[in-house]
């Protein structure tokens, strides 16, 4: 039986092909739903890039523990419910302080 995924969890997810902005195809993403909730077959992600962008939306993640290989940054802004069957391949965590930044700009985007 395949794992849930977990909250603060890196993944590598198939994004599938993308429609204007979106990001897309295989890249890491960040779990940021409930664990519980993702027992269900769906979590809430946030999509990872390496492309630095000045917006506000997005946080800097270091390589390491994360399992990332290069500095990279969490698209706040994308953040999407997909299947658990997109999750390819799991990677690593993400520390405690780049988790509590990534909740106060989502907080903020969504206005909770």
């Amino acid at each position: 039986m395949r794992e849930h995924p977990r909250r603060g969890e890196l993944w590598v997810v198939d994004l599938g092909d993308p429609i204007g902005p979106e990001a897309a195809f295989h890249r890491p993403a960040l779990v940021v739903s409930d664990d519980a909730a993702n027992r269900h077959g769906l979590v809430v992600i946030c999509p990872i890039g390496a492309a630095k962008r000045a917006y506000p939306t997005r946080v800097e993640l270091e390589p390491g523990r994360s399992g990332l290989d290069r500095l990279s940054y969490v698209q706040c802004e994308q953040v999407r419910t997909v299947s658990v069957d997109r999750l390819v391949h799991r990677l690593g965590l993400v520390d405690v302080t780049s988790m509590s930044e990534i909740e106060r700009v989502l907080r903020l985007l969504l206005r909770l």
